[in-house]
C-alpha cells in the first residue's frame, strides 16, 4: 500500500497518520506474543482488532481521494461569462437576455448566482458580465455550452420590420481546488479603481475594484464584487486562472482529429453553437442538428432538454 499518497494530501494526512500508529501498535503486539503461549491468544484477537481498524481507515482515506477527483473533473463552482457580440447595442440586449436565461435556470437547480463585474452598453444591455454559479453539477452540466450564441429577431427599435442577427459568446470556466496552471508574477499588470455604486452611501470611496492583465495572453479580468481590494484581487486571480486553463484545452483541443471536432464541436469560445429564431420561434444547436419549440419558455430558464441533449451527445463519442 502506498502510504505516502495519502500522507501528502491534506485531508487524508492525519488518517494516514492513525494508521502508522496503528502498524507501530500491530508490530508491538506481535514482537509481545513471541514465544509466550498465554500471549498467543489475547494477541490474534488484539491484530485482529487492529487489522479491522486499518482497513476501516484505508476505506475512508480511498473514498476521500475518490471524491476529491470528482469534484476537480466536475467542480461545483463556475465562471460563467458573455461577451455581446456581432450587432451592436442589439447584441448587448441579447447578451442580457441570455444572463437572465441562465440565472433562471440556475434558480431551478438551486445554485447560488452572484455578479461579478459587468460593462453596460448605451441600450443598458451587457457589453460583457461575468457570473459566479456554484451548485451542485453545475460544471457537469454547463460546460458545454461554450461557444457563440446567435439570435434572429426584429429589434424593438427596427422600424422598418427587418429581421436582425446578432451574436453572444459564452463561457463555462470551472473553478478547481487544485490549479493546474502556473502564472509568473511578473507577467501580470494591476490596476486599482473604485467600484462602481448606486450612488449616496452606496458609492466605494477607496479603490477595492481589481483589474489583472496577463501579458503574454493578453487576457484582461476584473473583479468588483467584493468589499475589499484584498478579496478582489483573490477574486481576480482564481477567474484568470481559470481562463489560461480554458486557453490551454482549447489549444489541445483543436490537436485532435478533424473527425472528432466535427463530432463534438471544438468547446470554443468562436464556435457556433445555437441560433435562437424568434420569428420561427425555434432554438436550434448546430452541433446536436436538433431543434426545439416555444422560444419564450425557453427564454424563462426551461432549457434542461438542451442541456441534457448537448450532454448526452458528448458522453456518448
Amino acid at each position: 500500500m502506498d502510504l505516502e499518497k495519502y500522507k501528502k494530501n491534506v485531508k487524508t494526512s492525519y488518517l494516514a497518520e492513525h494508521f502508522e500508529s496503528l502498524l507501530k501498535e500491530e508490530a508491538s503486539v506481535l514482537e509481545m506474543s513471541q514465544g509466550d503461549a498465554t500471549m498467543k491468544e489475547l494477541a490474534q484477537e488484539e491484530l485482529k482488532n487492529l487489522l479491522a481498524q486499518k482497513e476501516s481507515l484505508i476505506a475512508q482515506m480511498d473514498d476521500i481521494l475518490t471524491t476529491e477527483k470528482a469534484e476537480d473533473e466536475f467542480p461545483n463552482e463556475i465562471v460563467l461569462e458573455i461577451r455581446a457580440g456581432a450587432g451592436g447595442d442589439e447584441a448587448s440586449l441579447f447578451a442580457e437576455d441570455l444572463a437572465e436565461m441562465y440565472e433562471k435556470y440556475a434558480l431551478k437547480r438551486e445554485w447560488s448566482w452572484r455578479k461579478l463585474d459587468e460593462s453596460l452598453s448605451a441600450l443598458g444591455g451587457y457589453k460583457d458580465v461575468s457570473f459566479e454559479v456554484r451548485g451542485k453539477d453545475v460544471y457537469k452540466d454547463l460546460r458545454f455550452e461554450t461557444g457563440v450564441h446567435r439570435i434572429q429577431r426584429i429589434p424593438a427599435t427596427e422600424k422598418m420590420g427587418r429581421v436582425h442577427t446578432s451574436t453572444a459568446s459564452l463561457a463555462i470556466m470551472p473553478i478547481r481546488k487544485k490549479v493546474n496552471i502556473e502564472i509568473n508574477p511578473a507577467d501580470l499588470e494591476m490596476e486599482f479603481s473604485r467600484s462602481g455604486g448606486a450612488g449616496g452611501q452606496n458609492v466605494n470611496k477607496v479603490e477595492t475594484a481589481v483589474r489583472i492583465i496577463h501579458k503574454p495572453s493578453g487576457i484582461d479580468v476584473r473583479s468588483t464584487s467584493e468589499r475589499s481590494q484584498l478579496k478582489n484581487r483573490e477574486k481576480a486571480m482564481i477567474i484568470l486562472s481559470a481562463k489560461l486553463e480554458m486557453l490551454a484545452q482549447e489549444e489541445a483541443t483543436k490537436k485532435l482529429s478533424t473527425d472528432r471536432i466535427g463530432q463534438i464541436g471544438t468547446s470554443d469560445r468562436s464556435e457556433k453553437i445555437r441560433t435562437y429564431n424568434v420569428l420561427q420561434d425555434r432554438v436550434t444547436d448546430h452541433r446536436l442538428k436538433e431543434s426545439w419549440h416555444n422560444i419564450e419558455q425557453i427564454f424563462l430558464g426551461n432549457i434542461e432538454q438542451i442541456i441534457t441533449a448537448s450532454a448526452g451527445l458528448h458522453s456518448s463519442l
